[in-house]
Parts: structure tokens; sequence; C-alpha cells
């Protein structure tokens, strides 16, 4: 009888790990969606013609999970444009990230510890039904748009000369797979380290005292930028003149610009440029050392934004004290048994990955040029267009060309962070040695 029992048993078991799959990869889903749709539309791409607003919506989606968007269209043989869109509107993606790791982890939460099998296999028909969801959105995200050029003469002109002006999207398939794939693994890799609770194999039982102390020190400290960025954003949009594009940018990118911060108040740099419009507001500091003359790439770092805004010195000292809290919370939940040199090196370590991964995040390539037999015309259309993508205004109302970088200076970044993260831990780490600690930790220390 045990044969037909286990017989039975199998496909129930076997449907409920594709349905909790299926429940992270949607929740994660709608989530992004939500936010990205609040954020377009704020930003006015609801005003998108010809059904440009849902193609423009899994085109974000596809950009917060580290793909890329082409754009490309023309007039015949007459004219061609040339664009392309590299970056992450990282509020989609924090908000992505964080819904799946709290529904995958949720359906672990009366494990003490879990099989390396059963991970596998959930992570697996996971990742299986993410791929599908990718593909889905790259074959969705794609659109194009017929342009008007002028009066009734104009149009007849242009037919005769067989001009039919159009601008169009697409996501890039093989980079918004896979990057995406990549993005998953991240997530529920950074979900497990930062994690108190989440049930790990016995194998690596013993590294997670060693991880996630500092791990979830530091997922704090971006937590923290996030909010008070959001609070200065609500502040500004109550006050200035234009709500709604500044609650497009808390929507759409709030993170790009607080995790750029911290890395700056840590003393690390990026160098880009911005050529023409950008379509949403950024703080002019920033915008300003961007457009640097000439077009020439410009350096962000403490000094070329204090030279626009003194008041950007902040960075450093805000910087300074969250990196210090973080490192006495990382000690303070860690063993007492854990010597002081133990804490520097790992929160060092945990420092130097968060400020790689911010500079990767962070990194933007957008560049935009409409040409005519083979000659550029003008600035000032960037924005127009990436904001199509990215949340701006409509993309046909003005047509030239323009570009934006903005690229992590990451060697220097990395072991300057290694550096703050071993002074801070240290320090860090006396402080959290003269408080009193409780439960679990208390036991070890007392063993």
């Amino acid at each position: 009888m045990q044969q037909p029992t286990t017989g039975a048993a199998g496909p129930p078991g076997a449907v409920r790990g594709w349905l909790d799959a299926l429940a992270v990869v949607l929740a994660g889903l709608v989530a992004m969606a939500a936010v990205a749709a609040l954020g377009l539309w704020l930003a006015g791409a609801d005003d998108l013609p010809e059904g440009g607003f849902p193609p423009v919506l899994a085109a974000t989606l596809a950009l917060a999970v580290g793909g890329s968007v082409q754009l490309d269209g023309g007039a015949g043989n007459f004219a061609a444009v040339d664009a392309g869109v590299d970056a992450m509107p990282l509020s989609v993606s924090l908000v992505g990230a964080v819904v799946m790791a709290e529904v995958f982890l949720r359906q672990l939460r009366f494990r003490a510890v879990a099989g390396g099998g059963e991970l596998l296999g959930r992570i697996a028909r996971t990742v299986v039904l993410w791929l599908i969801a990718l593909v889905v959105i790259t074959v969705t995200a794609k659109h194009t748009f017929v342009i008007q050029l002028g009066g009734s003469l104009v149009q007849t002109i242009g037919g005769a000369l067989g001009l039919t002006p159009e601008v169009g999207f697409h996501a890039d398939g093989p980079t918004t797979i896979g990057i995406g794939l990549a993005w998953l693994l991240l997530v529920l890799a950074a979900a497990f380290a930062v994690s108190r609770r989440a049930p790990l194999p016995r194998g690596l039982l013993a590294y997670q005292l060693a991880v996630r102390p500092a791990a979830f020190a530091l997922w704090l400290v971006l937590l923290a930028y996030v909010v008070i960025g959001a609070v200065a954003g609500i502040i500004i949009a109550i006050t200035h003149d234009d709500p709604r594009r500044t609650m497009a940018v808390l929507l759409l990118a709030l993170p790009d610009l607080v995790w750029l911060a911290f890395g700056i108040g840590l003393g690390a740099a990026w160098h880009g440029r911005l050529v023409g419009g950008l379509g949403l507001p950024v703080p002019e500091p920033l915008s300003a050392v961007l457009r640097a003359p000439g077009g020439k790439e410009a350096t962000i770092d403490l000094g070329s934004l204090a030279d626009h805004d003194p008041r950007s010195w902040w960075l450093l000292p805000v910087a300074a004290v969250l990196l210090l809290a973080a490192a006495f919370l990382a000690a303070h939940r860690s063993p007492r048994s854990v010597r002081l040199g133990q804490h520097a090196v790992r929160f060092a370590l945990a420092t130097a990955v968060t400020v790689l991964l911010v500079g990767l995040w962070t990194r933007m390539d957008a560049d935009y040029g409409l040409s005519v037999l083979g000659v550029g015309l003008g600035q000032g259309g960037l924005g127009d267009l990436l904001g199509a993508v990215l949340g701006g205004s409509n993309p046909l109302a003005t047509l030239g060309s323009g570009s934006l970088t903005l690229r992590p200076a990451l060697w220097p970044a990395v072991p300057l962070a290694v550096g703050w993260g071993l002074v801070t831990g240290l320090i860090g780490a006396l402080l959290a040695s003269r408080v009193r600690r409780r439960g679990e930790v208390t036991q070890d220390a007392g063993g």
C-alpha cells in the first residue's frame, strides 16, 4: 500500500513547489509593474500615442532587471535613428527584489535548517518561471511611433519623397534575459545573506555568523539612504512647482541618486557627461557637474559637487555616521567570541562588496542620435526619448541628439571602501564590546 500512497502524494507536492515559485515571480512582477506604472504616469508617459504605454512599461521592467533597450527608426533611406539605453530604474528594481525575497523566504519560515536539494529545487523552479517572464517582458517591450511631420502639405511632400518618420524601441533579448537571470540569483543570494532566520543547509551554517551581521547592517545603510532621500523628495515635491515629476523620480530612480550620494560620501568618484535634455529633475549640483563645458567627461566627487553647492560636503559625515552605526550593529549581532580584528575584516569585505554593487547598479549609458544622410542634427532630444523609457515626456515632441554617461571609478572606490570598513568596523566593535547583549549572543559569551 505504500507505493500507491507515495504516487498519490508526489504530484501535489510537486504542484505546490511550482505554485510557490509562481507566487515569487508573480509577486515581484506585480510589485515592479505597479511602481513603474505609477512613476511613468506621473512623468507623463500616459500621453504616449498609439498604445505606447504598455510597451514602455515592459521596457522599464526590462531595464529594472539589468536589461538594455535599443531605440531605432528613421525615415526610409533618408534619415536614421541610432540609440540605446542602459540604465537601471532602481526604485523599481528595489521593490521587486524586496517583494520576491520576502515571498521566497516566507515559504521557508518554519524551518531551522533546509536541505541543499530542497533549496536548489526551489531556486531552479523559480528560475524557470522567471526566465519565461523575462521572455514575455522582452517580447512585449517593443513599439514603434509614427512621427507627424507637420501640416498636410508637409505630409504630402514627405510621402512623395518616401519619408515615413518612425521612432521605436525594443528590449535587447540576450542582455535582458541573461542579466535578468543573474539579477534574480543575486536577489536570492542577498536574501539568504541578509536574513537572520532564513534556513541554510547544514554545510553553510558555519558561515552565517561571518556573513549575516555585516550584510544585514549594510543593507540597513542602503535602506536608510532611500528613506532619507524619500523624505527629502517629498518635501521638494510639496514646496516646488513640479511635484509630479519629482514624485516620478522617487518612484523610478530614487536609489540611483541616493546610493550615488553614499558612494560619493565615502570619497568614491564617478565619471560622466550629459549632453542635451535629461527629461526628469535631478539635483542641481549633479546636473551642473555633468554638463561640463564642451561636452567633456566630468568627474563627479565631493569636490566637484561642492564647487556648485557647498552643502554637498554633508555627504561625508552622513556616510561616516551611518557606516559607523552599521559597524556597531554588525558587531552587536555577532558573538562575543569574535575578535575585534575579525569584525573589522568582515565588515571591510562587506563594505567593499556593497560599494562595488552600488557602482555597478548606478552605471548609466544612453545615446540618442538622429542623422540625416549620415549627418547628425542638433542636440536636446535625449530627454524626450530616454524619458519614454525612464519616465519622461512624449518622445515624439523633439528630435535631436544627446548622450548621458555615468560610470564609477571602481578600482579606487573598492579599496577605499575596504579602508572605511576596517576603520569603522574596528570602532564599531569596540563600542559594541561595552554594550550588554541579550539572548543568544549572551549565551555565546557565557559559553
